[in-house]
């Protein structure tokens, strides 16, 4: 897996870094939330190797992660790709474990997941897995830095696997930008260079084999005093430590320096430059990037954060707010971008409306505008107190993340903070440091700028294009005094942020212990209300979900067309409103579904109420511009358009979906309506939404009963006194006929896709179980033969595929070379051959197999959003005992091997009930055998 350069978004805070010299690195103890219960020790092993433990008693898992200061900013000119093509080759055996699929089937036999990436700077390998299962699987991981075999046969086919990523991004618009900005870049600086990796790049030339390249690769830059390793456990610090040092002290020391990058990101004289790119989906995206010092060293103080939080705040009067409101814009972000030690960029993102699209040059006049107004008035110690306030207590009430997330981003976060700063580096606001958020004003100017732009206009038929991905671009110098003065009305609504309400004084937990689960709350007003209280994860945060569940929304695409449209309307009167409360710590979302919508409102307790009152006035009383409506709808059709144009595999997926669950219409049934709908069909539908209504409420954290009945009686009074309450049932899963049903699709894409579908029986508990149980058992070696050994394309998976309880397998590959008809062959010989698999299984196997689909299933809840979703499914489903995890674990404990050859041979095998949709060249596109599905009974 590789990663791009970056993604620009807006941050309360934004992470910096700090490299520090090898002689600095004492022992230290890094300093911890105070709701943090873990223990931690920080090391040096004696070959320079920097580790951080994780002691976790309760821990249900266990997990690692390794960060080499090496990525693809080290690939050598005329090996594009080479460091990405080694972060695969890791995993195919080493010395003490040459299997190639040896340490993949151990993670999965034993509950966990393993994945890398490659970034500019860094390679990040990390896995998770079932506690007790830790030490073997360090042993296993270990290796890999300090023996992998490079077999000659396997870096022949995995050369296969790297080109499939890179022929699988061919038509992302993501990569696709990026590589236009590559071609802008300073091409002595390496960011300019291909970073992914193709046949080409990576095949074998007279008298440069590639395996001798890599091993080269790996030999010159490779080294365990570049590589920072974290480690969690439920293990003390002790056992942890005794874990490490012999496995990992082997990783040999070569004393190398991290490489230094002090060409410039562009060639002097470049910028301001303007960058015009076409796009392939219907997008309309405006950046300002502009280079900058290295941040690398103020990670305590982030001049760049508190900057990018004045330009990216979308309150009343900010530049957001200002460009929603004049129909030129639909999101901003800002932040820094890649740094790359010597420099790095302020990137400020853009996404237009049409109407902006065609006007960018204003767009881009207000934004400097907004700029010089912080210059201006935005260096004020009240901003600084409100970031620091808001990060302090951030930090103070910090929740845990999956290991396999803590220790990826730790690991990374090791290689450029200080060991005591690398568990609150994120929230760091050390000094309110004036000059500095100065400096990095100083760098936004026009002068300093390259502004891109892409949309899907089509440039001139002779216009350049990108060497791997064939993106149009045009590229010119640009002239400040090109830029016409933003109108005058615009530019006198802009303002600083005022003072943010939302921020939470009242910390006290409530009264009373955790409840096993919600209870349904008496009272005769709508709507029924399910109340926890939960105090379990030490912070005083709650959960409340209002689920609106209606029969216009369900009954057909048009309704489905038209809640997306209200929804979308009460956002954009919320946005402004409720950003600061975003910002201090209560989140919010107005979502759309199959048979509604529904309101979550998550976060610190004390002002929830305020934040949900006021939206659910929103959704009583939607103001519905007209303006706004024609962008939305517009944005609606883009979107419905641009599925049309996503990964084979991905629409592959989307029709089994639409195609199987009931009011799941398709892209062109929800095409249709959003063309046909108008300003007027959506007013009536606003005021006839709430008059016949299904609503179910779910109040769960620190919350008093009392609290809850309250927050009831709000929603009844604003919502339902005129409203008539009726049940709008579940949507079922449409039951597949005897045999297989076959679909092709058109598709855009130079790629195969293909998807098989195969169906169990019912929703009962044992028949889930089986199939759950099998997908665990095939996952890993259907990886390994169609993946690693045939190399049939980057994406292959098999694993399960319920929707809506319903269980299934499903079978995904995209591949750049094979047709459908030979994946389909594949598919068959693989399943045909793995009956032996099957029968040759002892009950040991399978019971380690049936530990680790429970570990996935009963795995540690982290934070009280977790908890809250799965009682919010529970809710959703009826399941009012709140115990379908504890039933499902009970039939997944009874499944006996000849359940699973049963099951196998009787259905998976023989695809008794299967739907099978492929994508491809010269195919003709068919869905006819959907037809009888209409018809079809929902399977119970």
């Amino acid at each position: 897996m590789l990663i791009g350069h970056r993604s620009p978004f807006r941050l309360l805070v934004l992470l910096l870094f700090v490299t520090l010299p090898h002689l600095a690195l004492a022992a230290a103890t890094p300093v911890k939330s105070p709701n943090d219960d873990n223990q931690y020790r920080y090391l040096v092993l004696d070959n320079g190797l920097q580790v951080l433990l994780i002691s976790d008693p309760d821990a249900d898992k266990g997990a690692a992660a390794m960060n080499v200061a090496v990525g693809s900013g080290n690939d050598p000119e005329n090996r594009q790709g080479l460091a990405h093509f080694l972060e695969h080759m890791l995993f195919l055996g080493t010395k003490k474990y040459p299997k190639p699929g040896e340490y993949q089937q151990f993670i999965t036999s034993h509950g966990g997941s393993h994945n890398a990436f490659t970034a500019f700077r860094d390679t990040n390998f990390f896995f998770d897995i079932q506690a007790d299962s830790l030490e073997p699987a360090l042993d296993r991981f270990a290796q890999q830095f300090s023996a992998p075999l490079f077999t000659a046969d396997l870096v022949e086919r995995e050369k296969n696997a790297v080109n499939s990523e890179y022929s699988s991004k061919l038509k992302d618009d993501g990569r696709r930008y990026f590589s236009a900005e590559k071609a802008v870049f300073n091409p002595e600086h390496p960011y300019s260079r291909f970073a992914v990796g193709s046949l080409d790049t990576l095949a074998d030339r007279p008298g440069d084999p590639v395996r001798q390249d890599l091993v080269d690769f790996w030999k010159s830059h490779y080294s365990a005093n570049l590589m920072t390793l974290v480690v969690y456990g439920r293990q003390s610090l002790d056992a942890l430590e005794k874990m490490v040092r012999p496995r990992f002290s082997r990783i040999e020391n070569r004393h190398l320096d991290k490489t230094d990058y002090n060409a410039p990101l562009f060639k002097p004289g470049f910028l301001p430059a303007f960058m015009q790119v076409q796009s392939l989906k219907d997008m309309r995206q405006l950046d300002l990037t502009f280079p900058l010092p290295s941040m690398e060293e103020e990670y305590a103080d982030k001049p760049t954060g508190y900057v990018a939080n004045l330009i990216g705040h979308e309150g009343q009067g900010s530049l957001l707010n200002v460009l929603k409101n004049a129909g030129l814009a639909d999101s901003l972000s800002a932040g820094q971008g890649q740094d790359d030690g010597h420099q790095t960029s302020f990137n400020i993102s853009i996404s237009l409306t049409p109407k902006g699209a065609e006007n960018w040059k204003t767009v881009v006049a207000l934004t400097f505008d907004y700029i010089d107004r912080i210059r201006k008035d935005g260096i004020q110690k009240t901003y600084y107190d409100e970031l620091k306030q808001l990060s302090d207590i951030g930090f103070r009430f910090q929740e845990n993340s999956s290991p396999i997330h803590k220790v990826s981003s730790l690991a990374m976060q090791l290689q450029r903070v200080a060991p005591k700063d690398v568990l609150q580096a994120p929230y760091m606001m050390q000094d309110y440091t004036p000059e500095k958020y100065r400096a990095v004003l100083k760098q936004l100017t026009p002068d300093n700028a390259l502004i891109s732009l892409m949309t899907p206009k089509a440039l001139p038929k002779d216009a350049p294009r990108t060497k791997w991905y064939d993106t149009p671009y045009q590229v010119r110098s640009f002239n400040a005094a090109d830029l016409e003065d933003a109108p005058k009305d615009l530019v006198a609504q802009l303002g600083l942020p005022a003072p943010n309400p939302f921020i939470p004084e009242n910390f006290a937990m409530v009264d009373g212990k955790t409840m096993d689960h919600p209870i349904a709350l008496s009272g005769q007003v709508a709507p029924k209300v399910w109340y926890a209280r939960d105090k379990r994860f030490g912070a005083p945060k709650a959960d409340v979900y209002l689920s609106l569940r209606s029969p216009l929304t369900r009954d057909s695409a048009r309704g489905q067309v038209l809640t997306s449209l209200l929804v979308d309307s009460i956002k954009d009167n919320l946005n402004a409103y409720a950003y600061p409360a975003q910002l201090a710590g209560l989140d919010y979302a107005v979502y759309n579904h199959l048979r509604g919508m529904t309101i979550r409102v998550s976060g610190y307790d004390d002002k929830l109420h305020v934040l949900l009152r006021r939206i659910m006035n929103q959704v009583a009383h939607p103001d519905i511009d007209a303006q706004r409506f024609q962008i939305n709808r517009q944005q609606l059709i883009d979107d419905l358009r641009n599925q049309k144009k996503s990964k084979p595999v991905q629409q592959a997926a989307m029709k089994l979906q639409s195609a199987l669950i009931e009011g799941a219409w398709s892209v062109d049934d929800k095409l249709a309506a959003a063309n046909a709908v108008t300003l007027s069909d959506l007013r009536d539908f606003a005021g006839q939404f709430l008059a016949e209504v299904d609503p179910v409420m779910l109040a769960h954290g620190n919350l008093t009963e009392a609290a809850a009945m309250n927050l009831q009686r709000q929603a009844n009074a604003i919502l339902f006194s005129d409203s008539t309450i009726d049940d709008v049932p579940r949507s079922g899963v449409r039951q597949l006929p005897k045999g297989e049903l076959t679909v092709n699709l058109q598709v855009d894409h130079p790629d195969t896709g293909y998807a098989l579908y195969l169906q169990g029986d019912s929703t009962d508990f044992d028949e889930r179980a089986r199939f759950d149980v099998l997908a665990q058992i095939i996952g890993a070696p259907f990886y390994e033969s169609l993946r690693t050994q045939q190399q049939l394309g980057y994406i292959v998976s098999a694993s399960s595929f319920e929707m809506l309880e319903v269980p299934a397998l499903g079978f995904m590959i995209q591949s750049p070379k094979a047709s459908a008809a030979a994946i389909d062959q594949a598919v068959s010989d693989f399943l045909k051959g793995f009956d032996k698999n099957l029968a040759d299984m002892s009950k040991v196997d399978l019971e380690r197999e049936k530990q680790a689909v429970l570990s996935q299933l009963l795995a540690q809840d982290r934070r009280l959003s977790e908890v809250s979703e799965r009682y919010w499914q529970e809710i959703d489903r009826g399941e009012f005992d709140f115990d379908s995890r504890q039933q499902l674990a009970r039939a997944i404990r009874n499944v006996t091997l000849d359940d699973v050859l049963t099951t196998y041979r009787q259905t998976i095998e023989p695809r008794l009930h299967s739907l099978r949709v492929s994508t491809g060249a010269g195919k003709a596109a068919d869905d006819s055998a959907l037809a009888q599905l209409k018809s079809a009974p929902f399977v119970y």
